[in-house]
């Protein structure tokens, strides 16, 4: 060890993460130190790290850090992330974040300080290339003085903002490509909470937990949309076409409107969702290079509604993975196997069950029998932890089928998972 250049061993320091690690490993020898000092390029204060974070006084905690900090020259990234510890003073964050801001390009930043603290009044103008901020309150953008020339990735987490300030602040990245949005708290206006955003830059979006009246997006580059535990009346996505991957987990959204122009979309991911089949069908049906087709714990507005595969075989066919997830209720099924249709391209085939029955494997069985291709099939399922005889003997009917099923097809793959459940009941 003592052969390598100070330079490597500054890097090994700086792949430990935590601060307290850091400094205990530089306090080796000599050349540790020097490491330490002159080419330490990452830093992590967290009190997740080292409970006893949680127990020291805040004016401890604040000179320990500030101490750390001002012993390093030409920081890169640093994370300061101090849950349950009492506000810091924002005279002393300001001085860690001016003391680095020169070289910083990583900054993961969750402190609470007294009073509050603008942290793009600080960080603007420099080097930045990824911020992430939570539980902070963001006031009074102005694009042309809190400008961020490098960002290429913001995320903001429970961050208090307003909708006019949010789309400011993309303004002032003119780089940006990926913004993440979690349960942001946007400030009302006129009775409606409304967010227009714009960016000519943007390629991916993250959002979840919001609740919104209207989400509209101007994003001329996005080929990354993901939507979660979201509730929107309306979504609104205009642009050049670019879109690639559209993921939608528990969303709630009455009017959704992803644009006209999907020739380049190569996945579609929808779970936990209501869905009106001809609608989304209509607005995803030219996308003839989709590649990825996920139908999870889909309800459908119109119990009678039925999704037609030859209909998805003909349309896609390039599809390589396709996952759904069977319920079937009052002697209906949602996704028909009429017709002599195959799936020439599919490899993997990813089905389950909400309630198990006879039908679930020779439904299977059919599906099989239109992947000539297949590699990979994989199967989930939900049994209750209370099972009755009659459940007990469903159970051992599927099990006994998927066996024989298998042997005819010893080239695939079989993955299964069965998640337990258990049911109350008088």
């Amino acid at each position: 060890m003592e052969h390598l250049p100070v330079e490597v061993i500054g890097n090994i320091l700086s792949h430990l993460g935590a601060a307290r690690d850091v400094v205990m490993a530089s306090a080796t020898c000599r050349k540790w130190r020097e490491a330490f000092r002159r080419h330490l390029v990452s830093l992590t204060f967290s009190s997740n790290d080292w409970p006893v974070f949680r127990d020291l006084l805040t004016s401890r905690l604040e000179i320990l850090i500030t101490q750390t900090i001002f012993q390093t020259s030409g920081l890169q990234g640093l994370t300061i992330l101090m849950d349950d510890v009492d506000d810091f003073s924002a005279s002393t964050v300001i001085a860690w974040l001016m003391y680095t801001r020169d070289s910083l390009k990583r900054l993961n930043y969750n402190v609470r300080t007294s009073p509050n603290l603008n942290i793009l009044d600080v960080c603007g103008r420099h080097k930045l290339e990824k911020l992430v901020l939570g539980h902070n309150t963001i006031t009074g953008v102005e694009p042309y003085y809190q400008r961020f020339p490098c960002l290429t990735s913001l995320s903001l987490s429970y961050v208090s903002i307003s909708a006019l300030d949010l789309n400011l602040l993309l303004t002032a990245c003119p780089k940006i490509e990926h913004l993440t949005l979690i349960n942001p708290e946007i400030a009302m206006s006129d009775g409606q909470v409304t967010v227009e955003l714009s960016s000519l830059t943007l390629k991916c979006l993250y959002v979840e937990a919001v609740s919104l009246d209207k989400l509209i997006l101007e994003a001329d580059s996005l080929e990354d949309l993901h939507l979660k535990d979201c509730a929107l009346v309306l979504f609104e996505l205009t642009g050049k076409g670019t879109l690639k991957h559209f993921r939608i987990d528990d969303v709630s959204v009455i009017h959704l409107d992803i644009g006209e122009i999907l020739e380049n979309l190569e996945v579609v991911d929808v779970s936990n969702f209501t869905i009106i089949w001809p609608k989304f069908y209509h607005m995803i049906s030219r996308s003839s290079n989709l590649r990825v087709l996920r139908l999870w714990d889909v309800v459908f507005d119109d119990e009678d509604e039925i999704v037609e595969l030859e209909t998805i075989a003909i349309c896609f066919p390039y599809l390589s993975r396709l996952s759904l997830s069977y319920d079937w209720r009052d002697g209906v099924t949602h996704y028909g196997l009429e017709g002599s249709y195959h799936l020439d391209n599919v490899v993997v085939l990813e089905v389950g069950w909400t309630v198990i029955n006879d039908l679930f494997s020779q439904w299977v069985e059919e599906l099989l029998q239109r992947c000539p291709s297949l590699k990979k099939l994989i199967i989930h399922g939900t049994v209750s932890d209370a099972k009755t005889h009659e459940e007990c003997q469903k159970l051992a009917n599927f099990t006994s089928s998927m066996v024989r099923l298998m042997r005819q097809y010893m080239n695939v793959l079989l993955e299964s998972g069965v998640g337990n459940r258990t049911f109350g009941g008088q």
